[in-house]
C-alpha cells in the first residue's frame, strides 16, 4: 500500500473547516474503515494519536 496522505488530505482540511459539510461528514463516515486511516493512526506516537482521537472523537483510539 502506497504512503498514507492523511496529514495533508483535502477532505480532511474540509471537515476541519466545516464539520456538518457533506465532504466533511463523508470524511468522518470514511476513516472508520478506511485501511488507510487504520495506518497512519498507528504509525503515529500515542500522544499524537490519542489527540487525534479526542479531535475526532475516536473512542477506539484513545486507548494506549
Amino acid at each position: 500500500m502506497a504512503d498514507q496522505n492523511c496529514e495533508n488530505c483535502g477532505f480532511r482540511a474540509k471537515y476541519d473547516n466545516k464539520p456538518k459539510s457533506f465532504t466533511g461528514r463523508i470524511w468522518r463516515w470514511h476513516i472508520n474503515w478506511c485501511p488507510g486511516w487504520k495506518a497512519y493512526m498507528k504509525s503515529l506516537t500515542n500522544e499524537k494519536r490519542i489527540e487525534l482521537a479526542d479531535k475526532y472523537n475516536l473512542l477506539k483510539y484513545k486507548q494506549a
